[in-house]
């Protein structure tokens, strides 16, 4: 035998193999122990390769399987082989845990908590639709919805007694009941999850006023916001800014006479929006004015000034008589 038609067989035989990749090893070698010798037979019988006399090795791999009375696993073999093995590692996990709780299986412990998880499974619902009726990003204890506490004990109340009602007709039977009702206990089992943690940040966050808010923060009524330095002196178009760098929003962009009663809207970019109504302003003299005092000259750099000269506009002083005349 050549070269080129042991490399055919060879690589039909590799081809074969993989197509039997779903065989237990032992069934798949003892299929595979006899085909290269009846490859060599079946080259030597006459012309042509050996796609061409027995079909893809796909197809001569099924006919392998269908001549021992065997068949290739299917997907949903695969799927029932994985199931099954999980169920026997739960089963295991279920008899080692069960004397550390008490009981001979933990499922017989489990079994006295459905009630308190029928309660906080109507609970987490109940959260759940506030979360999405309400659109905040704040979790809260209670299912509030624009902030309504009647509207909270309405459908808690609802959605406990719901729960309760589904838990005692039990687990669904239908395929696809049983799992639109798995599924669903999972994503609350994750909401449960993201919200307790939120939760629990909230509370070790320090607190945080938000100045923009419109309720309790205590800056509802600012209008106008004025900010001085430490010499006391206005600093306009200032900017605010919080500590992650967001800018703090406070006040309108209408300024307002009080007396006239007339407004416009200012077009500061920072604050104070009106610097007309300072509240620091030093008043306006009463009365008179003082009169200015005008600067005293800088003193020169170039030396020191020159001595007034006399005057000469005047009549000269009479000379003064000499002692002895």
């Amino acid at each position: 035998m050549n070269d080129i038609a042991e490399d055919e067989i060879a690589g039909y035989v590799a081809q074969v193999r993989e197509a039997l990749g779903g065989v237990p090893e032992s069934t798949r070698e003892e299929l595979l122990e006899d085909l290269p010798e009846h490859l060599a037979e079946v080259l030597a019988e006459g012309n042509g390769t050996l796609v061409e006399r027995l079909g893809a090795p796909s197809a001569y791999a099924a006919e392998l399987l269908a001549a021992a009375g065997l068949h290739l696993p299917s997907r949903r073999d695969h799927v029932s082989d994985l199931r099954e093995r999980l169920l026997r590692r739960l089963r295991a996990a279920d008899l080692r845990v069960g004397p550390v709780l008490g009981y001979p299986r933990a499922s017989e412990f489990l079994v006295l908590l459905r009630p308190a998880w029928w309660v906080l499974r109507g609970y987490l619902f109940a959260m759940v639709v506030a979360h999405l009726l309400d659109g905040s990003d704040r979790v809260g204890l209670l299912p509030r919805v624009d902030g309504s506490l009647l509207f909270a004990v309405i459908l808690l109340g609802g959605s406990v007694v719901g729960s309760i009602w589904l838990g005692r007709r039990g687990t669904p039977t239908g395929l696809w009941p049983r799992y639109t009702y798995y599924a669903a206990t999972a994503v609350l089992i994750l909401f449960a999850l993201i919200g307790f943690g939120a939760a629990d940040l909230d509370t070790r966050s320090p607190a945080y006023v938000d100045a923009t808010y419109s309720g309790s923060s205590g800056y509802e009524n600012v209008r106008d916001v004025f900010v001085y330095d430490s010499q006391g002196r206005l600093v306009e178009d200032a900017q605010l800014y919080d500590q992650s760098g967001n800018p703090i929003q406070l006040g309108s962009q209408y300024c307002g006479d009080t007396e006239s009663g007339e407004t416009w809207t200012s077009w500061h970019r920072g604050y104070p929006r009106c610097p007309e109504k300072n509240p620091f302003r030093s008043p306006a003299p009463s009365g008179d004015p003082l009169p200015s005092q005008s600067p005293s000259p800088a003193p020169s750099l170039s030396g020191p000034a020159p001595a007034p000269s006399a005057s000469v506009s005047g009549p000269a002083p009479a000379p003064s008589p000499s002692p002895g005349r």
